[in-house]
């Protein structure tokens, strides 16, 4: 059992016990919980810090933890049935009224309950994340003259020389902004090309965090339909004469959900459309660290084969770290540049130096190499463990296109399915699955699930993670024929 489990298991346990004790009174020590419950002292700490962050002890240091007093009567909730009016009071003035819904998003971020084998998450297992490589990274960044002073606001000059190398073509560190994270990232570069109320082009399916993004803008998300080769050229051209769209957002590589990968013969058609357009093309190139072992040569970014400014390039080590190393870089040339750079400034003035510090001691590692070799092939394997798994057990699912990188499959439902319905059984049956729906921007053509193998302990919790959901697909099934 990994740590994070055992630590809420263990304030569970002791938020039971505690009215054992009367406020004010000592809880057991440290070493007499470690001793009891058979854990490390790093979770025994980490379930006093939750049970004190929800206010229910008080931990002092050098004397131990105690029973917080008794709460006083809570204050009156007031009445805020006014906000209503106030927050709906725009949607009738504008053309696109804008929707902040983080549904699609908390899907991959929310942790499940314990023992429910995570099929939803959008990161690696900490088994998979080089925690040790970035605690010495960040020990070292900490000894770094200056660390704590306020960096350039467009990043530290070595980190953006870092990513301008790693982006390859004629981007140069001063084409190079460092941003918190890709999600920001995305959110910058939306902002700074599209106005309210304007179409921006998107692929269909894609990540549910772009529509958020877009339509929390005041922007209206076009489909424009993914086969395993990537974007269709012909239909993105349709697409941007019928819209007059100045925005295309896609993901060439390892495409979120499908995994696919643009083809060599599209590349220069999707540029050549979106320059004749006079429109933008946002490659987020999110997951080029996770290719698999299988890969083979990975396509160079967009923005390395683009002299004109026509892409904006978003490139981050969130997805090959950890979720809380939020450090990416977002690339551009020309005018635009000014425009991406102001905004980030209003938004978010820079992004914390200790963290650009490590960031630069991480990837100057041996062992960042290291640990993109183990990832690899671990990715691979975990893949091949989850597509041998479907295959065997639920060969009703339909896997359209195996990739070569990334952390998800791809699986489309049998016609007629009640996606919601298995999503919910699924959780039931104790394996939380994604649910296609968020990832489509008008109706979808079928039901799906993202199933990601990133998040999971391991191979063979990949298998009772399918025997799960062969039971939850069983028991659906059973109610769709009774009826």
């Amino acid at each position: 059992m990994h740590e994070r489990s055992s630590v809420g298991e263990l304030a569970n346990q002791l938020r039971r016990e505690l009215n054992r004790y009367s406020p004010g009174g000592k809880l057991p020590s440290s070493r007499a919980l470690v001793e009891r419950f058979r854990v490390s002292p790093v979770t025994v700490s980490g379930a006093l810090a939750q049970l004190a962050a929800e206010g229910l002890v008080v931990t002092r240091p050098g004397a131990g933890a105690f029973r917080a007093a008794a709460r006083t009567a809570p204050v009156s909730a007031g009445d805020t049935a006014w906000q209503t009016v106030s927050l709906s009071a725009d949607a009738a003035t504008e053309l696109v009224p804008r929707t902040v819904d983080a549904s699609g998003v908390l899907v991959s971020l929310a942790a499940p309950p314990p023992g429910v084998i995570e099929f939803n998450g959008g990161y690696l297992h900490p088994s998979l994340q080089p925690e040790r490589a970035m605690g010495a990274a960040l020990s070292r960044a900490g000894r770094r003259p200056g660390v704590w002073g306020r960096p350039p606001v467009e990043g530290l000059p070595e980190l953006r020389e870092w990513f301008a190398r790693y982006i390859g073509g004629a981007v140069s560190a001063a084409e190079v902004l460092i941003t918190a994270g890709g999600q920001s990232a995305l959110t910058t570069a939306l902002r700074a090309l599209a106005p309210p109320g304007a179409p921006v082009l998107v692929e269909s399916p894609t990540y549910p965090g772009m529509l958020a993004i877009a339509r929390a803008a005041g922007l209206r998300p076009v489909p424009v339909p993914v086969d395993p080769d990537g974007v269709q050229p012909a239909l993105l051209a349709d697409a941007f004469r019928a819209t007059g769209a100045g925005v295309f957002v896609c993901q060439p590589l390892f495409q979120n959900p499908t995994g696919a990968v643009l083809a060599p013969e599209r590349r220069g058609e999707v540029l050549r459309i979106a320059r004749e357009a006079g429109a933008f093309v946002v490659e987020d190139d999110f997951v080029r660290r996770l290719a698999h072992e299988d890969a083979g040569p990975l396509p160079r970014p967009l923005a390395s084969e683009d002299p004109d400014g026509v892409v904006v390039h978003v490139n981050s080590l969130t997805k090959a770290t950890s979720p809380s190393f939020r450090v990416s870089a977002l690339a551009a040339r020309g005018p635009v540049l000014e425009r991406l750079r102001a905004i980030q400034v209003v938004d978010t003035f820079f992004v914390p130096r200790p963290l650009q510090e490590a960031a630069l001691e991480l990837v100057g590692s041996p062992a960042w190499p290291r640990h993109l070799r183990s990832l690899s092939a671990e990715l691979k394997h975990r893949r091949d463990a989850m597509t041998s798994a479907l295959r065997l057990h639920l060969p009703e699912l339909a896997l359209p296109h195996i990739p070569s990188g990334g952390y998800q499959l791809w699986a489309r439902l049998p016609d007629g399915t009640d996606e919601a319905a298995l999503v919910a059984g699924a959780l039931r049956a104790g394996v939380a699955v994604t649910p296609g729906r968020p990832y489509f921007s008008a109706e979808p053509p079928a039901g799906h699930l993202r199933l990601s193998f990133a998040a999971v302990a391991g191979p063979g919790e990949i298998t009772e993670g399918v025997r799960r959901l062969r039971a939850a697909c069983d028991e659906v099934l059973r109610r769709t024929g009774d009826r």
